[in-house]
This record gives structure tokens, sequence and C-alpha cells, in this order.
């Protein structure tokens, strides 16, 4: 689920914060440009890891910003596909289920993906039958599920008003084998 990665990043550094510790400044400057955002291929960046080299400190004409060749890692949020995780249920429509870690939300659940057989009813809830029994897949559950693919898609170039926003990586999910869905329908 959490990976290291490392990256090398030519970094200007803001005359401002030449007065800190070069090292508490460059981490600064890495944490607004990387944090709580997906790199392509890579995933969410959770944090900072380490910083392993720092070289330059040259300042370039008509730019009072000194620059440093940086090399750093960063703990990065991305499942592999077949990992099995825990989250909460946050929507259910007719496409299927959308499910939260809290920290990231972007995961969704098909409803080719989820148990069958099934149904929707009166509220909009997934249902899933099983022998007899209609078990509910109820908003704010805590559900286990299955990652089946992780998808960067690219930025648009433009974007409604009224359409969702854009999420830069989606996990599809499934959970249609033994073991996922709800965790209250499974025992200790």
């Amino acid at each position: 689920m959490f990976n290291l990665s490392l990256i090398e990043h030519d970094l200007p550094l803001p005359p401002r914060l030449l007065s800190l510790p070069l090292t508490d400044a460059i981490k600064g400057e890495l944490e607004n440009l990387f944090l709580d955002k997906v790199i392509a291929n890579l995933g969410l960046c959770i944090s900072v890891y380490d910083i392993q080299s720092i070289e330059g400190g040259f300042i370039v004409p008509g730019d009072g910003c000194s620059r440093y060749k940086v090399v750093f890692r960063l703990l990065m949020f991305r499942p592999f596909i077949g990992e099995v995780l825990t989250g909460t249920i946050e929507e259910s429509d007719a496409n299927g289920l959308h499910l939260s870690l809290g920290f990231f939300s972007d995961i969704y659940v098909p409803v080719h993906l989820l148990p069958i057989p099934n149904k929707r009813d009166a509220n909009g809830l997934w249902i899933w039958i099983f022998d007899t029994e209609e078990l509910a897949l109820d908003l704010n559950e805590k559900i286990r599920f299955r990652v089946k693919n992780i998808k960067f898609p690219p930025m648009p170039i433009e974007q409604d008003d009224n359409a969702k926003p854009f999420a830069p990586m989606e996990i599809t999910a499934e959970i249609c084998q033994e073991g996922l869905g709800l965790v209250s329908w499974w025992g200790d």
C-alpha cells in the first residue's frame, strides 16, 4: 500500500528561506510541492521521507532564487493489484459504490464487481441476496475490498461547471469474492 519513490528535482529556493538551515528550507519547499498530490504512475504523496543529496546553490541572473539539484525519497500511497484493504462506503448509486480510506476517496466498485445476486432498494442502497437473506450495503459501514485496477487519467483541458471534480488517481475495486464486503458479514 505504501512505498518509497526516489525522485531527483531541480528546486528553486526563494530568498526568504535562506535564513533557515538549508535542509529544513529544502524539505519545507519539497513538502509544499509534493505533499497531498498525485504523481502519475507513482501514487499519492504522503510525506517527504528523507533527502539523499543536495547539489548546487547557483543563482540564475534575473531570478533571486538559488537553485539546487535535490535527490530525495517520497512516501507514496499506491496499493498493488490484488491487495485487500478496508474502507468505508461513502456513496451508493446506479453505477455501484464509492469508497473511502479516509485520506483517499477515489475508489469505485462498479455494479458487475458487487456480490451476485444483488438489487437496489427504494433508498438506492445495494443489497446482496444471500440464500434467503438480504444483506444491505449501508453508507458509512466498514467494507473490505480487493484492488482490481489503478488508473491515472490525463488531466482534462476543459471541465463543465457541474462535472464531478477531476480525480488524478482512480482505484477500481471488487467485493464479489469470499471474505470481501461488509466487515460485519464475516465473523471474527
